[in-house]
């Protein structure tokens, strides 16, 4: 049985460095919304808090390359799906 060429052993190892290096960041990022959501409910941000904030933006921008590949081109194929099921939904609350 034949190996694989260098090449694509070597794209097969930077691709899945990419997967880890992206799950770690998103994994850093857990917990966002409760705090973001925070001050818009009355609350303040202690100094702990907007470090924490300011290290999950970091992690958000070194994820957006990603986002801009992979997600971006997928949300504007469902994108008129999504029109017409909140358009449903808009008309069954009128009708109630």
């Amino acid at each position: 049985m034949k190996r694989a060429p260098v090449w694509f052993c070597s794209f097969l190892a930077g691709n899945h460095r990419e997967q880890r290096r992206f799950r770690d960041e998103l994994a850093s990022m857990k917990g966002a919304w409760p705090l973001l959501m925070k001050q818009r409910r009355g609350g303040k941000w202690t100094p702990e808090e907007k470090d924490k904030l300011k290290g999950m933006v970091r992690s958000a921008s070194s994820v957006s390359p990603y986002l801009f590949i992979w997600a971006i081109p997928g949300s504007m194929l469902l994108l008129p799906f999504l029109a017409w099921y909140l358009d449903t939904r808009r008309k069954q609350r009128t009708k109630a």
